[in-house]
């Protein structure tokens, strides 16, 4: 495929793979000399009225002259693409530069007329608005900024594929013939277009997976026993509601079903009469290619490989991953694993267990995804013992080395999904961390989403996961997810005592907790526990080890209605008695149905030790009218709401602060903060400024003569980086060189006296306890004495780089940063400078761009805090113009990707005021940024 074109070299990078609407995939990618047949072969499957709407005369047959220019191309001036399924093509797409009459033109020209043909039995599939993003993406990377198309007025799907695109755009009518001309520049409504048509075909690729009306177990032993017989015992044994299929080549020829499970038994999945819709694959690794290719010959929609042998078994099992992805995808076929466990879907109308569990877990409101096989074994089983009946799965999804469908399709199919409240995820690596970020923040709009990442300390991504590193430390990645709204835990049994609270309880109001019991110890265990998670408890009630179920309704329906608390925590251990633990949880079920039947509804929790049966109680069924009596003989029965009950109280606080600090992230994000404007910025300065700093050095280049040299990354010198912090408003104190004791005397004079020598070496910059800066120099005699000790006791005077700079007013040392990930996106940081940020790592941080809420939430969030806001009867610093600060570096970095790291080192913060006395920034080409480009699948 990769021949070289007439004038540049076929470009690879253009080459991507797409979700269409119906959750299908295909291949766009440039076409070439070589597929002259293919277009042949594809045009003769293009209906006369769909060939006749692209010519607008009949053209029944492309002539040799045609089929040249429509596979020759420069790549630059005339681009073709081609979208594939099974190698074949499905639809094409072309621009040719024009100038401003119509004709074929050439740069700088920046207009193209571009035009689609797409087969009719593909139409409807969101073939062209696929492509009309890819190739809007290739125009505006070859400087083409404007699309002209002609189409006629009765092919109205063409003209809603460009009026639906979101570009500004402008339409007339002339000589019987509509003519669109629009803008490539993205659009905030392209972009929420192109978001929105990715998540309805990302999310409709996983329902074809979960909702198969068939399926096939490829690799079922002929004997019992073994992975693919226990998948299809499995399958069987929890009622599937569809066909099955045993296939195995080892069968013997003429063997119709296999026993004693009586499902119909094949050599090849070639040989099965009607659809197949998901193949599970559980043959070994070498065996897979022809399982896949006669998969994608039947037609079938989705796999899920449970094979081993790819990339967690080494390099070749890692090329063996890829072009097992690339295989599938090439068909049309999306993945599930390899190395997968498997994925459930308890809906009554599919009953689906294609897994290694033993058994469908009970339906309910909470969808898993986990990268683990053991982990999702972990997860399901303790949702089983703790949840049954209260928390059950709607769905499950155990990835495996996850090389195709990974925890962004799950978010994208979740999002909307009504059998999914709450979604609980197991993560060992983000393959695609700014898409993750931005996907949860949706999602956790609406739902709770609770993450455990994996991993965190490696460095690395787990073996077997083929996916982008990244250099963003465990605690920004952390401040990134909360940011987003995602709730992170730190273990498997965090993850379940929170998504039993979130599944069961609604979300509280606040952080005051009310707490009653008949343990008043354990009451005060709970207290303490509620302080160190930052609740407000309230005083604990002890109800003393006399009480009976009854005490403990009424004094739970009583706190219910208080408007002093959001949360109740009960406390229970056992008592002398007959009182059962069924009572005791139908007196907490009746009070929690009475409060939710007054409108007066919050969460609760239950904290209890060694009452045998009283979690399952909780989590029974609704009892009936002993539990939903709703308080007066009038009303209508109320169900009773079931109760997460823990073994411990930190536990059970730890899930309810999870709860409350989600609460809170929903409130404040139903009124997002906002980005400010401020006019003494110089956008465009700024832009010339980096322009002229990121030029490639003049001089002879080893490149060819029409590829003009790369720029290099660059580290600003002093003036030129206060320069560019200018244009944005931030003001760099003064800083001048003092080469000897004269110099600096000179310097001194010009800035006016009292001033600080400090050393700017990078062995000792920012390091006051070695010594290298004196403060309040208040005359010459001083300074020169400064001098002579500093040179004499840490090296001479060109070592040490010295420098003269004005005393700013006292305050708090601070530090302001901010870098780019390639693969998260560009971060704002911020912290105390010194040891809270160096040695504790007290930093916040933010992506870019950040709002006034999220600046002020930055300064707020670091432990030390308290020392910006008066601690120990000190004067409170202004907290505004930190702030203000925070925003302009922001405002710099998500202007300009070129700047891709700002470190402002001390920034002091005064009760009035603020002084930036050291800064720090790097130039380079901007990394591509993948989430603005034109959707498509990853390709690791």
């Amino acid at each position: 495929m990769r021949l070289p074109s007439d004038t540049h070299a076929y470009p690879a990078h253009w080459e991507a793979d797409v979700v269409l609407r119906d959750g299908g995939t295909a291949r766009i990618r440039p076409i070439t000399p070589d597929d002259a047949g293919r277009l042949v072969s594809f045009y003769e499957r293009v209906s006369d009225e769909s060939k006749y709407y692209r010519f607008f005369a009949p053209y029944p047959r492309l002539s040799d002259r045609d089929v040249h220019r429509f596979t020759h191309h420069d790549y630059v001036d005339r681009v073709g693409l081609a979208a594939t399924i099974g190698g074949e093509f499905i639809a094409t797409v072309r621009y040719d530069r024009i100038d401003g009459g119509g004709l074929p033109a050439t740069g700088p020209a920046d207009e193209a007329e571009v035009a689609f043909l797409v087969q009719d039995a593909h139409q409807g599939r969101g073939v062209a608005s696929a492509l009309l993003e890819h190739i809007a993406a290739v125009a505006r990377e070859r400087g083409i900024r404007r699309f002209a198309a002609e189409v006629l007025p009765a092919n109205t799907k063409m003209i809603k594929v460009f009026t639906d695109a979101g570009y500004t755009q402008k339409r007339s009518f002339e000589d019987g013939v509509v003519r669109l001309e629009f803008d490539l520049e993205p659009t905030d409504r392209s972009l929420a277009v192109m978001r929105a048509r990715e998540q309805r075909a990302e999310a409709r690729s996983v329902h074809r997976l979960l909702t198969p009306g068939s399926v096939a177990v490829i690799g079922t032993g002929r004997a019992p026993g073994g992975v693919g017989r226990a998948v299809l015992r499995n399958l069987l044994d929890d009622g599937f509601t569809g066909p099955l299929y045993a296939v195995n080549r080892a069968f013997p020829q003429g063997q119709e079903r296999l026993d004693p499970e009586g499902v119909p038994a094949h050599r090849s999945i070639r040989e099965i009469e009607g659809p197949v819709d998901l193949a599970v694959v559980a043959v070994p690794a070498d065996q897979v290619p022809s399982v896949v290719a006669d998969c994608g010959e039947h037609g079938v929609q989705g796999l899920v490989v449970v094979s081993a042998g790819y990339a967690e078994s080494g390099p070749e099992g890692r090329d063996r991953q890829r072009e097992l992805v690339r295989q599938a995808r090439t068909h049309g076929m999306r993945i599930i694993g390899p190395n997968a466990f498997g994925i459930i879907n308890t809906a009554d109308g599919v009953r689906l267990n294609a897994s290694l569990s033993p058994r469908l877990p009970a339906p309910g409101r909470l969808g898993l995804f986990t990268q683990s096989g053991a982990i999702g074994i972990a997860l399901l089983s303790g949702l089983d013992r703790r949840g049954a009946g209260i928390a059950g799965v709607s769905t499950f999804i155990s990835a495996g080395n996850r090389a195709d469908l990974s925890g962004n399709d799950l978010l994208q199919y979740w999002y909307d999904d009504p059998r999914t409240d709450v979604a609980l995820m197991y993560l060992e690596s983000i393959g695609n961390p700014r898409k993750f970020t931005r996907l949860a923040k949706r999602t956790a709009q609406v739902k709770p989403v609770v993450v455990v990442k994996g991993a965190r300390h490696s460095g690395s991504a787990p073996t077997g996961h083929a996916v982008p590193a990244t250099g963003i430390p465990d605690a920004t990645v952390s401040a990134l997810l909360r940011q987003a709204g995602v709730i992170r835990v730190g273990t498997i049994t965090e993850l379940v005592d929170v998504g039993l609270l979130l599944s069961s309880q609604p979300l509280p109001e606040g952080p005051r907790v009310a707490i009653l019991g008949n343990s008043d110890s354990l009451g005060l265990l709970t207290y303490d526990a509620c302080l160190t998670d930052g609740l407000r408890p309230l005083p604990p009630r002890d109800l003393t080890t006399a009480a009976t179920p009854d005490d403990f309704r009424h004094a739970l329906a009583q706190v219910l209605t208080d408007d002093a608390c959001d949360a109740v925590v009960v406390t229970a251990i056992p008592w002398v008695g007959d009182a059962a633990a069924a009572e005791l949880a139908g007196a907490v079920r009746g009070a929690a149905a009475e409060a939710a039947a007054r409108g007066a509804a919050k969460p609760v929790a239950v904290v209890h030790l060694e009452i045998p049966g009283l979690a399952e109680a909780l989590a029974a069924p609704d009892p009936g009218p002993g539990g939903t009596d709703g308080g007066d003989g009038d009303d209508a029965p109320f169900p009773a709401p079931r109760i997460p009950a823990y073994p411990a109280a930190e536990r059970a606080v730890r899930a309810l602060a999870e709860a409350v600090g989600y609460a809170r992230w929903r409130r404040q994000a139903e009124e997002p903060g906002r980005v400010p404007e401020y006019e003494d910025i110089d956008e465009a300065g700024a832009a010339a400024d980096i322009d002229v700093l990121l030029a490639p050095a003049e001089g002879p280049s080893e490149l060819p003569s029409d590829i003009p040299p790369a720029p290099h990354p660059v580290t600003l010198s002093a003036p030129d980086a206060q320069r560019l912090l200018a244009r944005y408003g931030v003001s760099v104190l003064p800083a001048l060189p003092a080469l000897d004791p004269d110099a600096a005397v000179r310097a001194a004079t010009r800035l006016g006296f009292p001033v600080a020598l400090k050393t700017t070496a990078p062995h000792l910059r920012h390091r006051a306890d070695l010594g290298g800066v004196r403060l309040d120099l208040g005359g010459e005699a001083e300074l020169r004495r400064a001098y002579a000790e500093l040179t004499g006791y840490l090296g001479a005077p060109e070592e040490l780089r010295l420098v003269v700079q004005r005393m700013a007013p006292r305050g708090v040392d601070t530090v302001v940063r901010a870098a780019i990930d390639p693969a998260a996106g560009a971060v704002l940081s911020f912290g105390l400078a010194g040891a809270p940020s160096e040695l504790l790592g007290d930093t916040a941080h933010r992506l870019v761009p950040a709002t006034d809420r999220d600046a002020a939430e930055l300064v707020r969030s670091i432990r030390t805090a308290p020392l910006l806001f008066g601690w120990r009867g000190a004067r409170p610093v202004d907290t505004a113009a930190l702030e203000e600060l925070l925003l302009r570096v922001s405002r710099m970095v998500d202007d300009h990707p070129e700047v891709v790291a700002v470190d402002l080192e001390p920034v002091v913060v005064a009760p009035r005021g603020l002084s930036v006395l050291g800064a720090a920034v790097r130039l380079a080409p901007p990394p591509p940024r993948t989430d603005l480009g034109p959707r498509h699948l990853p390709s690791y």
